[in-house]
């Protein structure tokens, strides 16, 4: 059943693009003007490894610690405005970070006030090996090879779940809805589904509401952040304003921000936005449905107004998507600074020279990677020869291989090219090259009926 009238207009704000984003976003769009739901996007695949990683060392950690320091300083201002916030800061450890949420909402005073609606089920690993005996092979999207090859490195696997789970939480009164890896445009069409009763058959409605999450999820790139036309114009950046999605029951909605708040919300940021990381745009795949963005339309409608409208979707794929992360050795870079005259022929010739004593010492890499910061770093080949009056380049020489050992040899190589390489360097004081695990990515796919029984909605009570 509906929650909202045909006209009532519905207003969702992003308060996070990433795990890392401007950690005041939130508070503005609380404190800014009326919202009816926060949405705060933490996670990425990178993401996910990162997780992962600390989880392996503390088994509770894996999830954004950032959401349970903010929750508790806005859960009062939340809860008296009644604004409902709905985020995947659960990371793999969905679990942990709802209890850490119970306890930061008591000690910000809304003990007895506030309900947490957790979502489980994105988390395959206890059930990895039962999924692979069972003939899902996840095999990665781009090479085709069976997850079977790398099973014993493996450290994650979550598939993306969709707004179903979310709405569930929001029916049963959550005022927060934590999820681990959920799709990143649900957050936003969620709390739309649940507010107007949409249908999930009803594919024009759920394909704007995933656009209109698109243009939510990575913050304030809608609002003029990473804006290419006419950046220098954008005002006010150090207090940009975040996109806040205004619904209505048809499927429209205007992208727009807290008046007084700084950034840019026009045709030229939203289109930005709306073409980021799409793939094929007649086709953009989500666990809930596919949706043709070329049919999508854009006006101006007032200042820092753009009305979106014309969204058409299909019926979703067969298969969700599952991010795997694996281990996958061991990497480290080192960089030095080279100044004029010749820079970058001097860098170009340390290279060389490290690279004439690794093989001397007979260490040997899975892969090397050299570039010029300051000239072929963002280009590559592309940036072509370097003038010769360039006043100063960085080498960054890096290296990967399966096992710590060569990664480790490597480190203590850099700095003897400070007094026996080519001359003028600088930026060599911060001292050895740190030495990182590599953690991988493998996207995959599995049936959608290995998934959804076993997503589930526990509700707990600050």
């Amino acid at each position: 059943m509906s929650l909202a009238s045909p006209t009532r207009t519905v207003r969702v704000a992003a308060g996070q693009g990433f795990w890392g984003d401007e950690l005041e976003a939130p508070v503005r769009q609380v404190e800014g003007g009326p919202i009816d739901y926060l949405i705060l996007d933490y996670l990425a695949e990178v993401t996910m490894s990162i997780l992962r990683k600390q989880k392996s060392k503390d088994a509770s950690a894996g999830y954004a610690r950032d959401f349970v320091a903010l929750m508790e300083r806005i859960f009062p201002a939340c809860i008296e405005r009644q604004i409902r916030v709905v985020s995947n800061a659960g990371g793999v450890n969905s679990a942990g970070c709802a209890q850490a949420l119970v306890e930061a909402g008591k000690r910000a005073g809304v003990g007895g006030r506030a309900r947490i609606g957790l979502v489980t089920g994105d988390d395959l690993m206890d059930r990895l090996d039962e999924l692979l005996v069972g003939g899902h092979e996840l095999r990665h999207l781009e090479s085709g090879r069976p997850l079977a090859e790398v099973r014993a490195a493996v450290q994650s696997a979550n598939v993306y779940l969709g707004a179903e789970p979310i709405v569930r939480a929001l029916a049963l009164g959550a005022d927060v809805v934590l999820t681990g890896r959920a799709v990143d445009a649900a957050l936003t069409y969620g709390p739309l589904v649940h507010e107007f009763g949409w249908r999930f058959d009803d594919c024009d409605r759920l394909a704007a509401g995933v656009v209109a999450g698109h243009l939510n999820e990575c913050g304030a790139q809608s609002t003029g952040g990473n804006c290419m036309k006419e950046w220098w114009t954008i005002p006010n950046l150090a207090a940009v304003g975040f996109p806040i999605v205004e619904a209505s029951a048809d499927g429209t909605f205007v992208v727009t921000k807290h008046p007084g708040t700084g950034g840019r919300v026009d045709r030229a940021s939203v289109t930005e936005q709306l073409i980021y990381e799409i793939g094929d745009p007649s086709a953009y795949m989500g666990p809930d449905v596919i949706a043709d963005f070329t049919t999508v339309e854009l006006e101006e409608v007032g200042p820092d107004r753009v009305r979106v409208h014309g969204a058409r979707g299909r019926r979703p794929p067969e298969r969700l998507k599952v991010s795997v992360s694996y281990a996958a050795g061991w990497k480290s870079a080192g960089t030095l600074t080279f100044a004029w005259p010749d820079a970058a022929a001097k860098a170009r010739a340390a290279a060389r020279v490290l690279r004439e004593r690794l093989d001397r010492l007979g260490l040997r890499f899975a892969e090397t990677h050299v570039e010029l910061v300051g000239w072929d770093s963002t280009h590559g080949p592309l940036a072509g020869e370097p003038p010769a009056d360039l006043p100063e380049v960085m080498l960054r020489y890096a290296v990967r291989a399966d096992e710590r050992a060569p990664v480790e040899r490597f480190t203590r190589e850099i700095a003897p090219l400070v007094l026996t390489g080519p001359p003028s360097v600088t930026g060599y004081a911060t001292g050895r090259p740190r030495v990182d695990e590599i953690v991988a990515y493998w996207p995959a796919l599995i049936e959608r009926s290995a998934v959804e029984p076993h997503v589930s909605v526990e509700m707990r009570r600050v």
